[in-house]
């Protein structure tokens, strides 16, 4: 089994880039399931229920989150009726959804789990990931899942590492959301999980992590702290592509996106 796994998706123009390029890589790399980060996929930020499903016609079977998933309250109704929608389970006293959902492939079902780091990352409002993966992990192999993807939104890259390492061998792929950086170390671990620490970004090139790179140089050079504005223009999709074995569960090889 392929899985498609594409870092967070930055405004409006990471979604119409998204609707254009998910479908053309499913079909270049013989993709079987789709799993986008969708946070900040609407104007300003956060996500709400146009984005999201936006972001369904491109081609995603899983939507997960990250710290700014809550910042709408339009999409509060749409994260409690849609189980393919998903926020960081580990949010303190979060008013809507769920980090977990089990996905019917037909012949297998797989499951797919959202938690949020806490290093360098108060804003994000989150317990220990640690204190629910165990359980969560349990709740999947109860449903019968033969696959199980985690993504792990987090600041910290010792914090996704540790995730990663712990979870070796217990899942098929960790992959870290957040930073819109993409890393290097696309990976099997030691036990055969899959792993990235970070998938990067789908949105404009020429920002800094989406945002007008005028306004954030001005904002660390100035303390001028006037608002966000999406950037526009030339639009990549960054992600990573798990080849999964359908035998074992885990991963036989892991390859970055860039396109």
């Amino acid at each position: 089994m392929r899985v498609l796994a594409v870092g967070d998706i930055c405004a409006p123009d990471g979604c119409d880039y998204a609707l254009k390029m998910i479908p053309i890589t499913k079909r270049e790399e013989n993709i079987d399931f789709v799993i986008v980060n969708g946070e900040n996929s609407a104007l300003g930020n956060g996500i709400t229920p146009e984005s999201a499903n936006t972001i369904f016609a491109a081609g995603a079977d899983v939507i997960t989150g990250g710290n700014h998933t809550l910042r709408r309250n339009e999409f509060f109704d749409m994260l409690d009726t849609n189980p393919f929608v998903l926020r960081p389970h580990n949010i303190k006293d979060a008013p809507a959804g769920s980090g977990y959902c089990l996905f019917d492939m037909g012949k297998y079902q797989a499951a797919v789990i959202n938690l949020s780091g806490q290093i360098y990352f108060e804003r994000a409002n989150a317990d220990n990931p640690f204190k629910y993966i165990d359980e969560l992990l349990e709740r999947a192999k109860s449903d019968g899942a033969k696959f199980i993807f985690v993504d792990f939104h987090a600041e910290a890259t010792s914090e996704k590492r540790a995730m990663g390492f712990y979870l070796d061998g217990k899942v098929s792929a960790v992959f870290g959301t957040h930073t819109h950086a993409q890393t290097a170390d696309a990976q099997v671990l030691p036990k055969g999980t899959g792993y990235i620490t970070d998938l990067g970004m789908t949105g404009v090139i020429d920002s800094i992590l989406g945002v007008k790179k005028e306004i954030i140089i001005n904002r660390l050079k100035n303390n001028d702290m006037s608002r966000f504005e999406q950037a526009t223009g030339k639009c990549m999709l960054n992600g990573c592509i798990f080849d999964v074995d359908e035998s074992t569960g885990l991963t036989k090889s892991a390859k970055l996106i860039y396109k």
